[in-house]
This record gives C-alpha cells, sequence and structure tokens, in this order.
C-alpha cells in the first residue's frame, strides 16, 4: 500500500512516523512546501528570542526519514487532488499516484484586512522563514507593535523584547489571552508582562499601518497613532482549505472529518489544523498529534475512534508560567468556580466543576499541580471533596491519583 501525506508538519511527521510504527512494509510519502524538514512550531519562540541555535531547531536528526523509510520531498507543493484517480498534482504538473492520502496542510496566518498590511515591515509568524525574515529586519527597526494579544502575540513580544526591541502590544478584546483567560486571570498577566517592559494597550482595533517605503505606526480606529518600526500581525490562523475544496470534499469552517479522520471521500483522511471533527476546529498541538496517531490507525484498518481532544495551552511570559485546560471560562448555566489570589506572587488558580466533576482550569504562577489538574480535568474526575483544599499550597496533588 503506497500511502501519501501532503504536509510535513507536526500531523504529517506524527502520522508517518505511528504508520512506520505499525507497519513495516507500507511506502510512505510525503510532500511539502518548506525547504526544512519538520520542527515543532514553538521552537520559532525560543528560536526569534536566542534562546535555541538553528540545529537544535528540528525534531529529528537529518537522517531520521531515510533510517525509517519515509520518503521526504521538501519545496514540493502539491497542486491539486484528483480523487477519482487517486492521484495528486504537484509543482510542474507531475502527477502521483496514492492508495490512501492523508491531507495535514494544517492552516495559514490570517492577516485581517488592515489598510497598508502588506507594507515593508509587516511580517507574520508562521514558518521558518518568517522568522529568519524578522529577525533581519530587527537588526535596524527596534521599535516593534504586536497586532494580538493571544498565545503568539505575547510569545512574540516576549522574543523580541529579549532580542532588545521596544515592544507594544495591541488587542482588540479588553484582555489578553481572551480564549484562555478570565478577567481576573488576564489582569494578573498584564501587570506581570508590563513589569518586563512590554506594553499592552487593550480593546483598541488597528484602522491603517501607517508609512511609505517602511512602516512608521498604526493608526487605530478611535482616532490615536502609535509610533513603530515594524509590526508582527499574530491574529490567528484560518485552515488551507482551497484544495480540499477544489477536490469536492466536505468543507465547512475547516475540512470535515468522521471519528476515524475520514474525509468525504473513503480514501482521503485529514489530521491537523486544517481539520473540523463534530462541527470543531481545534488549531492547537495536542489535536493535531491525537488526530494524526488516530488517523495512522484507521488508514491501517486498525479501528481508532478520536473523540476530541481537551483544549490546553501552556505559555511562559517573564518566568510566568499559565495553563489553560478544559472550560477554564464556562459559558452557560450548571457550572462552579473555585478561585484563589496571591497578586503579590502572581499566582492565580481556578477550578471549574459541573456536578463536582472537575471540567476546567486555570493556572498562573506556580508548576505545582498542572500535570495532576490537566489530566483530572482530561478524565472529568470528580473532586467535591477536594473542591476547597485544591487550591491550597499544601494540597497534596497524588490524592487525584487515587480511583
Amino acid at each position: 500500500m503506497k500511502v501519501i501525506i501532503i504536509g510535513n508538519g507536526l500531523a504529517g511527521t506524527m502520522a508517518a512516523k505511528t504508520l512506520r510504527e505499525l507497519d513495516r512494509e507500507i511506502e510512505i510519502q510525503i510532500y511539502g512546501d518548506e525547504k526544512y524538514s519538520y520542527y515543532p512550531r514553538p521552537n520559532l519562540i525560543e528560536f526569534l528570542a536566542g534562546n535555541l541555535p538553528y540545529e537544535r531547531l528540528f525534531a529529528f536528526p537529518a537522517n531520521w526519514h531515510t533510517r525509517q523509510q519515509i520518503e521526504i520531498h521538501l519545496e514540493s507543493p502539491v497542486k491539486k487532488i484528483f480523487p477519482g484517480f487517486q492521484e495528486i498534482e504537484i509543482s510542474g504538473e507531475k502527477r502521483e499516484k496514492y492508495d490512501i492520502l492523508l491531507l495535514a496542510n494544517g492552516a495559514s496566518a490570517f492577516v485581517p484586512p488592515i489598510k497598508g498590511a502588506d507594507k515593508q515591515g509587516v511580517f507574520s509568524l508562521r514558518t521558518l522563514d518568517n522568522a529568519f525574515h524578522i529577525l533581519d529586519y530587527l537588526k535596524h527597526h527596534k521599535k516593534a507593535v504586536i497586532i494580538g494579544g493571544g498565545v503568539l502575540g505575547l510569545e512574540t513580544a516576549r522574543a523580541l523584547k529579549a532580542r532588545g526591541a521596544e515592544v507594544l502590544v495591541v488587542e482588540f478584546f479588553d484582555r489578553l489571552l481572551p480564549r484562555q483567560l478570565d478577567f481576573q486571570g488576564a489582569e494578573l498577566l498584564k501587570r506581570q508582562i508590563e513589569k518586563m517592559g512590554i506594553q499592552v494597550r487593550l480593546g483598541v482595533a488597528t484602522e491603517e499601518i501607517l508609512g511609505t517605503d517602511g512602516i512608521k505606526g498604526l493608526r487605530l480606529k478611535r482616532g490615536d497613532e502609535v509610533e513603530a518600526e515594524m509590526a508582527i500581525v499574530a491574529a490567528g490562523v484560518r485552515p488551507n482549505l482551497e484544495m480540499a475544496k477544489e477536490a469536492g470534499l466536505a468543507t465547512e469552517r475547516g475540512l470535515v472529518v468522521n471519528d476515524r479522520l475520514q474525509t468525504s471521500h473513503p480514501k482521503i483522511f485529514a489530521a491537523g489544523d486544517n481539520v473540523q471533527h463534530q462541527g470543531r476546529v481545534y488549531g492547537i498541538i495536542p489535536a493535531s498529534f491525537d488526530q494524526a496517531r488516530a488517523a495512522a490507525y484507521n488508514i491501517l484498518n486498525q479501528e481508532k475512534k478520536y473523540e476530541g481532544t481537551i483544549v490546553s495551552n501552556t505559555l511562559k511570559v517573564v518566568g510566568l508560567q499559565v495553563t489553560s485546560v478544559g472550560l477554564g471560562i464556562p459559558e452557560g448555566q450548571g457550572f462552579e468556580e473555585i478561585r484563589k489570589e496571591e497578586k503579590e506572587k502572581g499566582i492565580y488558580k481556578k477550578i471549574v466543576l459541573q456536578n463536582g466533576a472537575l471540567v476546567g482550569a486555570i493556572w498562573m504562577g506556580t508548576k505545582k499541580g498542572v500535570a495532576e489538574i490537566s489530566n483530572a480535568v482530561s478524565a472529568k474526575k470528580n473532586i467535591e471533596k477536594w473542591k476547597e483544599a485544591l487550591l491550597e499550597d499544601n494540597f497534596d496533588f497524588s490524592k487525584l491519583n487515587e480511583s
């Protein structure tokens, strides 16, 4: 059997690795757009910050694919899929046949329709080449603005600050990390970030990026302007769906798959940031990993149902660890929320219960208990008897392992 994988990011690489673990005989080919082997995307931040050298960016040794008998084609973007012929078309109109196809071509950085967003000095951070271009520009332009106060925006702000830049974060919502943190946690995080010397402006929208040859600043929608020599747009991502749509596959907000990670065509599977499962597009690393593993099993007809992924995000800014898992910001009725804050220590803990079961948590400023809390949320463990003690510094988290 010949399996072709489109995309050599996390989902494509982990699917190939799993396929090889399960079957030593099948033919596996990966086609990737970039000229680089797989690198974990979070490594881009540490590379940008100067904390990780180029040679340590990559997940596997250079000869890993050869040893695993996985054929990888770099700088080989796939242009079309022909489901009826079970073929793909690569650049140069070359066609290649497959028995099973896995679409793992991920997502692209979303740039809102801001006037002037095409100017020199405006960047997004999604690929290694993006990071190289940012670093090159940063050598002579030290006043940076980050458009977006989500995980990527704040991590990028930290990285540029570490490189000696003067950094301002502008966020449309009224708090940082609006998807991960409630108001109380977000305010604590904002104070910690500002202590680092990163400026933050909330509740502002960018109307125009100013300048002629290069950028000179931003005009905000309420009329005021801010100075800047470069801008990083960190406004989220959008699934890459054009090729799937052209091939006639079912798409909505993402590429629609069933519990086997199978698309509307039985010979085409999908995994990663492009996927929509049970109405949800995750766009997070744990989901890409879970989907890649499940897809590999199902490609080989070894049934493995994908049942969704518990949403979990961990961010580290100014030495402050922030973890949000599950329903940290619940919507609707029937939830119980318990909080504890120690402002002077930068610590904020919150748990969310539903009928005694732990369904969400926010954990800031401490690593203690993070793994156990995350596992308990995944298991929806009933913690009714510990719900008050759980937030205390001396709580014994091994109790959460009790049956």
